[in-house]
Formats: structure tokens, sequence, C-alpha cells
């Protein structure tokens, strides 16, 4: 028998977020769609140019976030797990 997979339940959010590059020093504006304690979906204009591996905070000051990895694209929406 197959297990079936259990997933984190997600909260939807609709939340403005930053997608931090280069150490911190740049930054992108994304919107959250959706967010569980294992990663979220967001929107950006260009995914294609978001890195595979990046951090995603909720303040564009803030210097903490969540380490993140994409785990797919499709037009402008991500998919991405919280890394440690």
């Amino acid at each position: 028998m197959i297990a079936a997979r259990k997933r984190v339940a997600r909260k939807s959010v609709r939340q403005s977020a930053w997608i931090t590059l280069d150490g911190g020093f740049a930054a992108r504006p994304c919107i959250v769609l959706d967010l569980s304690a294992a990663g979220a979906k967001i929107t950006v204009d260009d995914a294609g140019a978001v890195p595979s591996v990046f951090r995603l905070a909720f303040s564009r000051d803030a210097r903490e976030g969540h380490s993140c990895t994409v785990v797919w694209r499709r037009q402008g929406t991500l998919g991405v797990k919280f890394i440690r």
C-alpha cells in the first residue's frame, strides 16, 4: 500500500514581502499568497529572474527572514520550501 503524502496546512495570507538577494542588499517585492510552516506560494513580476535560493522577508529592512529554495515555477508564481 502506498503511504499518503501528508501536507502541512496552508494559510491564505496575501501579504507583501521581499525577496532579498546579494546578502540582503537587493530586494524584490513580491506577494505571499499562502504560507505554511514548510514553505510558501508567492507571486513576483519576473519569476524567471529569481534565483533558486534566496531569503524571503516580510519587512523590506528586515535582516531576518526565511531561507528558501524554489520547488516549482509557473509564469509569475513560485512555490518555495523553507530551508535551514
